[in-house]
């Protein structure tokens, strides 16, 4: 009698978590985080990329580009294209070299030739204070698919050719070559006391902030931006509001053919809302992280070309372009 109980209850079971799967499944994106995190809404900036029906996928021969990606290339040696964006004048080989060898007259040079800065100090984050900053809004405008559909789609480099075969890409573009360094970038190694994944999917990006985070009381913030701005302009600080003071994810979205996100966390970091206004008008709160413990980062990376200092001796902070995400618990 007990074997034939617990042989129906293993059955049960069994036939509920296969059912559990399948409606999970079936559901569309927005109804998925809806189910997952019932007390956090949907930011606009995610909702605006989902299906608009439950059925609709679409997809283009073609990779999303944003504009800038700072927040996410922390780890590596700062690259000529990075140093050009940020520099008035374009730096040759050379001067790239001796600022990544730590020359002091070639940094003190970079340091007065900055259009802007992409990583600042928290002691920067002032009322009143004006900064020199590009536009916060990504522009990368590539959609959320849902799970099931991307799941079908090899994301590996070992498949790359299957990869632009699937989006018609050829092998020799340039959207070539960014579907090659994003997928690159998913599958370096972890650093010690980081977690990181990418998120392929709304779904994916919604599980793992639950196992990152261990509770879905959760507060997602973003950057918002109303009104046109330009490229590139002068913005005073009105307010500086800290949201948060411990550990969180943040997502950063990826140039690729879908919604992709480098979602990472493992360090103790501050969620600041900085409200400011543009020059041409453009009101912007944008959310700043300001890491505590930048002792693992790279030391030839950009944040301390940029700042001058060393892994380890003070916080860094950065913006978040409109279409990053920050996952906080409450």
């Amino acid at each position: 009698m007990k074997l034939q109980l617990l042989y129906s209850l293993t059955i049960f079971l069994l036939a509920f978590v296969a059912c559990v799967c399948v409606c999970y499944a079936a559901i569309s994106p927005e109804v998925y985080w809806k189910v997952k995190l019932p007390n956090t809404p949907i930011p606009k900036v995610i909702k605006d990329l989902l299906p608009q029906a439950e059925n609709e996928v679409h997809t283009k021969e073609k990779v999303y580009y944003g504009l800038h990606q700072h927040g996410a290339w922390i780890f590596h040696d700062a690259t000529e294209d990075e140093i050009r964006e940020i520099k008035k004048q374009s730096p040759n080989r050379d001067e790239l070299q001796h600022v990544n060898e730590g020359s002091n007259n070639a940094k003190s040079h970079f340091q007065d030739n900055l259009l802007y800065k992409p990583y600042f100090l928290e002691k920067d984050l002032e009322k009143g204070r004006v900064i020199n900053f590009p536009s916060l809004k990504n522009k990368n405008e590539a959609p959320f698919l849902p799970r099931q559909f991307v799941e079908s789609i090899p994301f590996s480099s070992k498949k790359l050719p299957e990869i632009l075969n699937h989006f018609s890409i050829d092998s020799s573009s340039k959207d070539a070559k960014t579907i090659e360094e994003t997928v690159k970038v998913c599958e370096e190694p972890a650093m010690k006391g980081e977690r990181r994944k990418c998120a392929t999917s709304l779904e994916s990006m919604v599980d793992f902030s639950l196992s990152m985070l261990g509770t879905n009381n959760i507060h997602v913030f973003t950057t918002e931006v109303q009104g046109e701005n330009q490229m590139l302009q002068k913005y005073t600080i009105e307010e500086v509001q800290q949201l948060a003071d411990g550990v969180n994810m943040i997502c950063h979205k990826l140039n690729y053919a879908y919604a992709v996100h480098f979602c990472h966390g493992g360090g103790i970091t501050k969620t600041f809302m900085v409200s400011m206004i543009g020059a041409d008008g453009a009101k912007v709160k944008a959310v700043s992280i300001c890491h505590k413990d930048t002792s693992l980062w790279n030391p030839k990376g950009l944040p301390f070309v940029v700042l001058k200092a060393k892994p380890g001796t003070t916080g860094i902070c950065h913006f978040l372009q409109d279409d990053q995400i920050v996952f906080s618990p409450f």
